[in-house]
């Protein structure tokens, strides 16, 4: 099945391929994503993503045509792993996917990293696996913050690590950072963005610390331990972010991302393309244009199934009305925004008619039958994305 993008002038890019690694060595305290600290279990689990990738490979050779575009490690912590597991997924990767079962020819292989993991072995090591990109969770440079979020690095260790990564050739690193977080000021994040474009990473991404239930940060919000940020310090830190990222050469290509010309995502543009992508792992999700589909996120119940011979996965099939909603979703975070072409006549007439006050109150603008955020847009998308949605 030949890979065809939902946005009629978008690039077209093949299908993607994302493994999670949801192992730990401890749990930051705002962390909402599926992750577990017992190591005990990784060779199962690695074992069991091999057994995955078997199981998906005939329903996705005609998507993965000449193998995945792009290879996206993510966690969880990836550099977790030991180099022989990692060897054992890479080459699993390239027997169940690409053509001649041996070669990984895809345009961007990215690999989470803990910026504590990255020492001279480590880079020695990861420069022997196909990895062309790797994206670390600095979130902050202030060492008092890093133990309050309960992140195992220094802010020197952050710094180093980024040396110590191009100085052993990978030249293509993207960092995290974090804004909004409990007791800061707009003068301490702007010494976070002093340091970020001090090290000058190809790639930034920002978020908005968010307190996520039954993470131990909303426990500390219930009961009084933090207080949350005021929503105009946040909004002057984000455009205090993009003002400065963009002044020094950075693309705004997507609501949180900023790249140096040439270093977009390219794995994660996909996502906002309507390009097809295949997870593997436990609460791993895929799409392929059709429907969507997630595994378990018990990992017991997800080891099991797999050495059972068969998978662990809820889905659902794509209507017209999803499939719309998805595309603004996506689209309008991008720089690009959303196509009109790519909606069926109904669905234009729709979005348009939502648009009107949106685009007359300057949160939205529409040039050329492409409806993309404004500046006044971007801080409050949730907002005006909700607003055009099929209900």
């Amino acid at each position: 099945m030949p890979v065809v993008s939902a946005f009629a002038d978008t690039p077209v890019n093949m299908a993607g391929l994302y493994l999670h690694i949801p192992f730990c060595k401890s749990r930051c305290i705002y962390c909402g994503f599926y992750s577990t600290t017992a190591l005990s279990l990784r060779q199962r689990y690695v074992d069991a993503l091999c057994g995955e990738m078997a199981l998906r490979r005939d329903s996705w050779r005609p998507i993965f045509t000449d193998g995945p575009d792009t290879i996206y490690f993510g966690g969880g912590t990836p550099s977790m792993l030991t180099m022989p597991q990692l060897q054992q997924l890479f080459e699993a990767v390239a027997r169940h996917f690409y053509p001649d079962g041996q070669a990984i020819t895809a345009r961007e292989v990215t690999m989470e990293c803990n910026p504590d993991d990255v020492s001279h072995e480590f880079v020695a090591q990861l420069c022997q696996l196909p990895v062309n990109r790797v994206s670390m969770g600095v979130q902050t440079f202030s060492d008092e913050l890093l133990r309050f979020l309960g992140r195992r690095h220094t802010a020197r260790q952050a710094v180093e690590a980024v040396s110590l990564l191009r100085q052993g050739g990978i030249a293509n690193i993207s960092i995290d950072l974090m804004y909004g977080l409990p007791g800061t000021s707009l003068d301490g994040f702007r010494h976070d963005i002093d340091q970020a474009l001090a090290i000058a990473p190809d790639h930034l991404s920002a978020y908005c610390l968010s307190y996520e239930p039954s993470t131990p940060l909303h426990r500390m919000l219930d009961q009084g331990r933090v207080e949350e940020v005021d929503e105009e310090l946040e909004r002057a830190m984000y455009y205090e972010l993009v003002d400065r990222l963009t002044a020094n050469g950075y693309e705004h290509y997507e609501i949180s991302n900023f790249a140096r010309p040439g270093y977009r995502s390219l794995h994660n543009s996909s996502y906002w393309a309507d390009v097809p992508y295949l997870g593997i792992g436990a609460a791993a999700h895929s799409y392929d244009q059709r429907s969507r589909q997630w595994n378990t996120d018990d990992m017991d119940c997800y080891i099991q199934a797999i050495a059972s011979g068969h998978t662990c996965e809820e889905s659902e099939q794509m209507d017209q009305d999803t499939r719309y909603n998805d595309r603004l979703t996506t689209a309008l975070r991008t720089r690009e925004g959303l196509s009109l072409d790519c909606l069926t006549t109904a669905q234009r007439h729709y979005c348009l008619c939502q648009a009107k006050k949106l685009i007359d109150g300057g949160l939205l603008i529409n040039e050329a039958d492409r409806l993309r955020l404004s500046r006044s847009g971007l801080f409050v998308s949730d907002m005006v994305i909700s607003s055009l949605m099929l209900v």
